[in-house]
């Protein structure tokens, strides 16, 4: 490890119990990491969202990572596992998901749409830490994207069915894209 590398971040592995259901993958097949914010309030709640089965297969949808405002990172889905968190990019992304209120309750509300929670320092240099981590383990790891910038669907206002609201804007306004991209040789996609 180079001395300008932040060490590996403890990692608690908290596999979700649908795990070994998810579909199995080698993990040069992995080339982005989709960085999300749970829109929830804390972790006890991210995690029960996370074991919320919605397929037939008997699996939900989750990160693979959870960090916590105060570092703590979370291990739900093994990198080696395809996890639901991106239309379209699973097959190839890890999802990183950190607690953040976001707009709960009121998600899709027109008029609750800004994101106004700040991450925490100890969330980003954890997010730091294991992206280092992650590039050394998976050394096909080279783009990284905001869950915004994949996902730009629109839908109805639940307040105000004749307006829209985008269904997913996280990680939102207050995250740190210039300092994470300085600081982690990764490269921002927004097809």
């Amino acid at each position: 490890m180079s001395p300008d590398l932040p060490p590996a971040p403890p990692i608690n592995e908290w596999p979700l119990p649908y795990e070994q259901r998810l579909e199995a993958r080698p993990l040069p097949r992995i080339d982005l990491v989709v960085i999300h914010c749970t829109e929830l309030p804390d972790l006890a709640m991210a995690r029960e969202y996370g074991e919320r089965v919605h397929y037939g297969d008997g699996t939900g949808n989750s990160g693979h990572y959870y960090i916590d405002r105060d570092g703590s990172v979370h291990l739900f889905v093994g990198p080696e596992r395809v996890a639901h968190h991106v239309r379209g990019y699973n097959p190839r992304s890890i999802g990183i998901e950190l607690i953040n209120a976001g707009r709960y309750p009121h998600w899709l509300d027109s008029r609750h749409q800004d994101m106004v929670e700040p991450y925490t320092e100890a969330q980003i240099q954890a997010l730091v830490a294991l992206l280092h981590e992650l590039r050394r383990e998976i050394p096909s790891l080279e783009f990284i994207a905001g869950h915004e910038d994949l996902d730009r669907e629109e839908v109805p206002a639940s307040d105000d069915p004749t307006r829209t609201v985008r269904r997913k804007r996280d990680p939102g306004p207050r995250f740190p894209w210039s300092r994470l991209l300085q600081e982690v040789p990764l490269t921002r996609i927004r097809p």
